[in-house]
C-alpha cells in the first residue's frame, strides 16, 4: 500500500493547499517575488540592463543572431526554460518525494534564479558567443524574469501531466527549437560542457 505522504509524479494536482505541514500561499508569494526581486538586484549590479539599450521593450524577439536577443521579453530560449521546470520538478520529486509540493515549488525558484545569475556571468556568456551566440552578451533584467516565470510555468505542467505527456512536450520543444534555430537545451548544455566543433559549424549553416 502507498505511504499517503507520497506525491506521485504528475499527480500534484491542487497548488497551495491548506494543511499543518503546508507552506501557506502568501509564504510562497512572498519567497517568489523575493527571488525575483534578487535576480534583478544581482544582475543589475554585475551590469546588465534592465531591458534591451535599443530604448524599446518588445514581446517577442526571433532573431537570435541579433544583439537585441534575450533583451526582450521573450525569444526562442525561453521555451528552453520551460524544460528547466520539468526538469526541476522531476529531480526534486525524486529527492523529496514527502515534501509538499509549495517546498519543491520554492526550492525550483531557488534553483532556477541561481541559474540565471550563473548564466549571466562572464564564463557562460564568453562560452556562448564561442558558439553560435555571437552577439550575445547576456540577458537583460526583463527577460531573465520572463525566463524563470518559464521555468514556473514548466514545474507547473510537469506537476499536473501525466509523464508521458511532459516528456512528448519536451521531446516536441526540443524539436521544434531544433529545426527553428539550430539550439535547444540539450545543445545549450552540451557546448556549455564542451563546445564540439561539428555541432559549432552545423549551427552556424557551415
Amino acid at each position: 500500500m502507498q505511504d499517503p505522504a507520497l506525491s506521485r509524479p504528475g499527480e500534484d494536482r491542487e497548488f497551495f493547499r491548506q494543511g499543518s505541514r503546508r507552506i501557506p500561499l502568501w509564504a510562497c508569494v512572498l519567497g517568489g517575488a523575493g527571488l525575483l526581486a534578487l535576480l534583478a538586484i544581482v544582475l543589475l549590479l554585475m551590469g546588465h540592463p534592465p531591458w534591451c539599450e535599443c530604448g524599446y521593450i518588445k514581446i517577442w524577439h526571433g532573431d537570435v543572431m541579433s544583439s537585441e536577443n534575450s533583451q526582450h521579453i521573450a525569444d526562442w530560449y525561453i521555451f528552453t526554460h520551460v524544460i528547466h521546470g520539468f526538469g526541476l520538478y522531476w529531480i526534486l520529486w525524486l529527492i523529496g518525494a514527502r515534501w509538499s509540493l509549495e517546498l519543491r515549488f520554492l526550492l525550483m525558484l531557488v534553483i532556477e534564479v541561481g541559474w540565471e545569475i550563473f548564466e549571466n556571468t562572464d564564463f557562460v556568456i564568453d562560452r556562448y558567443r564561442d558558439t553560435m551566440a555571437r552577439g550575445y552578451y547576456g540577458d537583460s533584467v526583463i527577460n531573465a524574469e520572463f525566463d524563470v516565470l518559464a521555468c514556473v510555468v514548466g514545474f507547473a505542467l510537469a506537476a499536473r501531466l501525466p509523464v508521458w505527456a511532459t516528456i512528448a512536450l519536451a521531446v516536441a520543444i526540443e524539436a521544434v527549437l531544433a529545426y527553428a534555430i539550430r539550439d535547444n537545451f540539450t545543445l545549450n548544455i552540451i557546448m556549455l560542457i564542451h563546445p564540439f566543433e561539428a555541432i559549432k559549424q552545423w549551427q552556424l549553416g557551415a
